[in-house]
């Protein structure tokens, strides 16, 4: 019943990938807007933006690819796979635990746009370095 092709288990997961770039990009584009709106100069904003992307080019390239790339084997490897492997457990309780801290940080952010624009740097280039890396769900 639960039951799936290795296909099925790699769009899943470059699925989740995906929504992880969007939603990233999105958020941290709030934070440098907010940042911006309680003070923080624009040329600032648009170099924390670039120092982002540029942080999220390298961690796609050197780190997230190779995740990437370890989660197809591993999925290519499986010999009766079901639905919920795309991922192993511990992926989602890290997730979990990512977005547990990613609400927390902004939360205690909110106003104070020092604090604003290193936690949108972060969470910009992580969204990049996902895109980055997500090239590797169509090599194969």
């Amino acid at each position: 019943m639960f039951h799936t092709s290795t296909f099925t288990l790699k769009i899943l997961a470059a699925l989740v990938w995906y929504i992880g770039v969007g939603v990233l990009v999105i958020k941290s584009s709030g934070l440098f807007l907010a940042a911006n709106q309680i003070g923080a100069a624009l040329p600032w904003v648009l170099l924390a933006m670039l120092g982002g992307i540029g942080i999220g080019v390298v961690k796609g390239k050197y780190l997230f690819a190779d995740v990437c790339r370890k989660n197809l084997k591993r999925i290519e490897s499986l010999e009766n796979p079901m639905i919920w492997q795309f991922y192993q457990a511990r992926f989602f309780i890290f997730l979990g635990l990512m977005v547990a801290l990613g609400i927390t940080f902004s939360k205690m952010a909110q106003g104070d746009y020092t604090l604003l624009i290193p936690l949108a740097i972060l969470e910009l280039s992580v969204g990049v370095a996902l895109l980055a890396s997500s090239h590797c769900f169509w090599q194969r």
